[in-house]
C-alpha cells in the first residue's frame, strides 16, 4: 500500500519565515498525535528534542503548533535543518545536527600563548565539544583581532579554516599574520603654559621608545596605560594649585599603514589657587580638636588635591573607628576667582552607628576559613571599627596566599544599624618544586633543589626542603612553621639542617667546616607589628683539617677539640613595614637576633642587629639606608668560636672587596672573619634609562662602609673600608639579581679587590 506524506521543512531562519507565508500550501487538518519519532540524531539526546516540542502524544496537532516546534528546535542552536513529516497520526521529526568543534588550533601566533587565545575564545562560546556556527566563527575572528589590538598589533590578519572530519565534526584553524606592532611615534601635550612639555611627558609610562623598549614595551599604545598616564598628568596639576585644571580631549591617530601612532592631549590649566583657610561644619561627635588634627590641608600653600582627599578619607576612617560606617564627609571649596584664592569647608554627617552582623569570606577554594578568620581583628556582633577592618585586610594580605584581597561593607536589608563585612580573596599557587642552577662571583656554580609549600593542605602551615650546592657551601635544610601553634598566635618553627662549608676565599685547600643540627623556635606576637622569637637548637660542628687550613682553625681545634657539640639558646625580634620584600620603595625593617651558648663544648654569646629604611623622594627615586652590627664574645675563659665568626666584604656588606676577605687574617694570610662586624650602606635607586617607571629593573648608586674585627681588636673608624659605585637591580624570572661595579675609596695594603660582583637573591 502506497503511503502519502505531508511534510513541513525549514532551513535556517529564512525557512522559518518562508513557512509563515506558505502556511496554506502546507496546511494539514488537525489530528490527535498517536506517536512521535525523531530521526537524524547523532549526539543530541532524544529527550532534548521532546522537551522542546509544544505537544505530546495524545495532544491535538495543528499547523500553528508545527511552526512553533520548528522555531523551538532551531532556537536550541544544535540543528542546521529541521523537518516535520506526518504519516497518518504519527509525527516524524527529522533533524540534521550542526557539526561539533573537535579541535581549535592556531598558526602563526608568536605574541600570545595558544592557551591564552583558547581561553579568550572559550569566553565567547567557541571551544571543543560545542556546536559549530559560522556566526560564532566570525565573532572568534573579531575577538582574536581585539586581543592583538590590545598589544598594538593593529595590522594583524586572521583567516579561519574549517576542516570537516568523521562523525560530523570539524577542526578549526585560525591562521594569524601578526605583522609588526604599531609604535608611538609622537606624544603631544597642547595648552600647557606653566610646565614644559618634556616635564609633563616625563610623567607618562608611555613614550616614543628607547633602547630598552623591547623589554618595557613602553612605545606600544594601550588605552589602559594612557588612562593611567592621563590620571598622573591630572594629579600633577591638582597637586600644584591648579584647582580648575581639565583635560579637554585626547586624540589617538594611527597612520594608514597601521605602524605609527600619534597621541595628542589637549589641556586647560586654569589659574593657580592658594588655600586661605579650612573650617569644620557638621557633627563631629564632640571631638572637633581630634578631627582638626587630621587636617592635612595647609593654609597659605597652593591647593593640593591629594591633601584634600587625604583629609576627607582620614575623617571618614576616623568616624569608622567609632562605629559610624556610613559617615558622609564633603570638602566644599569656596573659590575667589578675583584673587585666585580658595577656602575649604569640611562638612561632616556621621549618620548612624552600625554593628557588624557577619563576616563573609569567599574565593578561598583551598585555604580553610579558619586560616583567614584568625587574622581578623574585627569581630562579629561588635561595633563596626574601620581601623580594625583595615588591619584585618592587611593581615590577610600579608599571609602571601592570595593575589588579591578586597573588603566591602554591605548594608543589611531591613536593619539600618547592621552591616556585613564581605572579604573576597583570589588564591595563588603557594607550592613550588624547583630545580635550579646559579652562578655567582663568590660561590661559582651552584645547583639547587627545593620543595616548598607555604600553605600546606590549606592549613596555613609552611613546609620546605632545600638542597643547595656550590664550590664553598653545600646545604640540606628541612623546616616547618605552624603560625598558630596556639590559638593566641604563637608560632612554632622546627629546623633540621646539615651544612658543609669553608671560607669564601679559595686557598686551594680541602679543609671544611661541617655543621649539623636541629632547632625549635617560637614566635610570640607582642603587638600587631612586633614579634619576639625564642628557642634553642642542638648543633654539632666539626673542623675537618686539610691542606692549607688556616692557623686559627688549627689553634682552636688543638685547644678545644675539632668537634664541638652545643645547645645554643636563641632570642630575636622583628618589625617589618616595608611596602615590598623584594623591591621596596618605602618603609622600615628592623631585626635583632641573639644566640647564647652555655651548654656544650663552646661557651659564647653572639648577636646581630639590622636596620633598613626606604625613603621615596618621588615617584621615580628612592633613598635607601642599611645598617648592620654584629657582636660576639667568648664566655667562661673561652675565646669566641672561630666557626661562629662574622665575615665582611662583597655583596651584602662592602662591595668592591672580595667576598668575606675583610677583617682579621691568620699567619697563613687566610681571612678568618671576626667576632664583630660593622656594615653601613646608602643607595640612591633610580629607574633604568629607557625603562620608564618600571620598578623591576632599576639602577642604583651606592656608598658602603664596613669591616670585621677580632674579639680582642679595638673597633676604630680609621680601620673601616669604604667603596662607592653603581649597580643594577632586576627582578628576573629566576630571582632578584643584583650586579655591582664598585671602586674601593679607602683600602689598605693586602686588601683583595673585586670591582665587579653579582649574585641572585642578595639585598644590599
Amino acid at each position: 500500500m502506497k503511503k502519502h506524506f505531508k511534510r513541513f521543512r525549514a532551513r535556517g531562519v529564512a525557512g522559518v519565515i518562508a513557512m509563515a507565508f506558505a502556511a496554506h500550501a502546507w496546511a494539514v487538518d488537525p489530528f490527535t498525535v498517536r506517536d512521535i519519532r525523531v530521526e537524524g540524531l547523532q549526539r543530541v539526546e532524544p529527550g532534548t528534542v521532546f522537551a522542546s516540542l509544544p505537544f505530546r502524544v495524545g495532544d491535538e496537532y495543528n499547523d500553528e503548533k508545527g511552526a512553533a516546534a520548528i522555531r523551538s528546535l532551531f532556537g536550541l542552536g544544535l540543528f542546521k535543518d529541521v523537518r516535520l513529516e506526518v504519516s497518518g497520526n504519527v509525527l516524524v521529526v527529522i533533524v540534521e545536527e550542526r557539526p561539533t568543534v573537535a579541535d581549535v588550533d592556531f598558526v602563526g601566533t608568536r605574541e600570545f600563548d595558544k592557551d591564552t587565545l583558547r581561553k579568550a575564545l572559550r569566553e565567547i562560546g567557541l571551544t571543543e565539544g560545542r556546536p559549530y556556527d559560522q556566526a560564532l566563527a566570525d565573532r572568534a575572528e573579531q575577538e582574536l583581532k581585539r586581543q592583538y589590538i590590545n598589544r598594538s598589533l593593529y595590522g594583524a590578519e586572521v583567516v579561519t579554516t574549517v576542516t570537516p572530519i568523521e562523525r560530523n565534526r570539524v577542526n578549526l584553524t585560525f591562521t594569524v599574520t601578526e605583522g609588526e606592532p604599531a609604535r608611538i611615534g609622537d606624544i603631544r601635550i597642547v595648552g600647557n603654559k606653566s610646565f614644559s612639555e618634556g616635564t609633563l611627558k616625563g610623567l607618562f609610562d608611555l613614550d616614543t621608545g628607547g633602547f630598552l623598549s623591547w623589554y618595557t614595551k613602553s612605545d606600544r599604545y594601550s588605552r589602559v596605560k594612557l588612562n593611567a598616564d592621563l590620571e598622573a598628568l591630572r594629579s600633577y596639576y591638582l597637586q600644584r594649585g591648579f584647582l580648575e585644571f581639565r583635560i579637554d580631549s585626547t586624540q589617538v591617530a594611527i597612520s594608514p599603514d597601521k605602524q605609527d601612532i600619534t597621541i595628542t592631549v589637549n589641556v586647560t590649566e586654569g589659574e593657580r589657587y592658594v588655600v586661605t583657610g579650612v573650617k569644620l561644619e557638621g557633627n563631629y561627635l564632640g571631638r572637633d580638636d581630634e578631627f582638626k588634627s587630621l587636617v592635612t590641608i595647609r593654609p597659605g600653600e597652593p591647593y593640593n588635591a591629594d591633601q584634600v582627599a587625604e583629609t576627607t578619607k582620614a575623617f571618614t576612617d576616623y568616624f569608622g573607628n567609632f562605629g559610624y560606617a556610613f559617615a558622609n564627609v564633603e570638602a566644599r571649596p569656596e573659590v575667589d576667582r578675583v584673587s585666585n584664592r580658595v577656602a575649604f569647608v569640611i562638612v561632616a554627617d556621621p549618620a548612624r552607628r552600625a554593628y557588624v552582623r557577619r563576616v563573609n569570606i569567599s574565593g578561598n577554594n583551598r585555604t580553610r576559613d579558619e586560616v583567614i578568620r584568625r587574622e581578623f581583628r574585627q569581630f562579629e556582633s561588635s561595633w563596626y571599627d574601620a581601623d580594625r577592618i583595615r588591619m584585618s585586610r592587611d593581615r590577610v594580605d600579608r599571609l602571601g596566599f592570595f593575589r588579591e584581597v578586597t573588603v566591602e561593607t554591605a548594608e543589611v536589608p531591613g536593619s539600618p544599624d547592621q552591616v556585613d563585612i564581605n572579604l573576597n580573596v583570589v588564591e595563588k599557587p603557594t607550592g613550588s618544586l624547583q630545580l635550579s642552577a646559579g652562578f655567582s662571583s663568590a660561590d661559582r656554580l651552584g645547583l639547587g633543589f627545593a620543595v616548598k609549600q607555604e600553605n600546606a593542605f590549606g592549613s596555613g602551615n609552611y613546609l620546605g626542603i632545600e638542597v643547595n650546592t656550590s664550590k664553598y657551601n653545600q646545604t640540606i635544610v628541612f623546616n616547618t612553621v605552624d603560625p598558630y601553634f596556639t590559638t593566641d598566635g604563637i608560632s612554632r618553627t622546627i629546623d633540621l639542617y646539615h651544612r658543609r662549608s669553608k671560607p669564601y676565599e679559595d686557598q686551594g685547600g680541602n679543609y671544611e667546616l661541617i655543621t649539623s643540627g636541629g632547632g625549635l623556635r617560637f614566635g610570640v606576637p607582642f603587638s600587631e607589628v612586633d614579634t619576639v622569637f625564642f628557642g634553642g637548637s642542638l648543633e654539632r660542628t666539626e673542623i675537618r683539617p686539610g691542606t692549607n687550613i688556616p692557623a686559627a682553625y688549627l689553634a682552636y681545634g688543638s685547644r678545644f677539640g675539632y668537634t664541638s657539640t652545643n645547645l645554643p639558646l636563641t632570642v630575636g625580634w622583628s618589625r617589618d613595614d616595608r611596602d615590598s620584600a623584594i623591591a621596596p620603595n618605602a618603609g622600615r625593617l628592623q631585626r635583632f637576633g641573639g644566640e647564647l651558648g652555655l651548654i656544650g663544648d663552646a661557651r659564647y654569646v653572639r648577636s646581630n642587629y639590622q636596620y633598613q629604611q626606604y625613603i621615596p623622594l618621588n615617584k621615580q627615586y628612592t633613598l635607601a639606608f642599611n645598617g648592620e652590627l654584629g657582636w660576639g664574645k667568648g664566655l667562661q675563659d673561652q675565646p669566641f668560636p672561630v666557626f661562629k665568626n662574622f665575615y665582611s666584604g662583597g655583596l651584602g656588606s662592602v662591595r668592591g672587596f672580595e667576598q668575606g676577605t675583610l677583617g682579621p687574617r691568620d699567619v697563613t694570610g687566610a681571612s678568618i672573619g671576626g667576632a664583630r662586624k660593622i656594615t653601613l650602606n646608602a643607595e640612591l635607586i633610580t629607574p633604568f634609562p629607557g625603562a620608564g617607571n618600571d620598578r623591576t629593573l632599576r639602577l642604583f648608586g651606592f656608598f658602603d662602609v664596613g669591616n670585621a674585627f677580632g674579639e680582642s681588636e679595638k673597633v676604630r673608624a680609621a680601620d673601616l673600608r669604604t667603596s662607592a659605585g653603581i649597580g643594577l637591580s632586576w627582578i628576573s624570572p629566576i630571582g632578584p639579581l643584583r650586579i655591582a661595579v664598585a671602586n674601593p675609596v679607602r683600602k689598605f695594603p693586602g686588601d683583595r679587590i673585586q670591582r665587579f660582583q653579582f649574585q641572585i637573591g642578595t639585598s644590599f
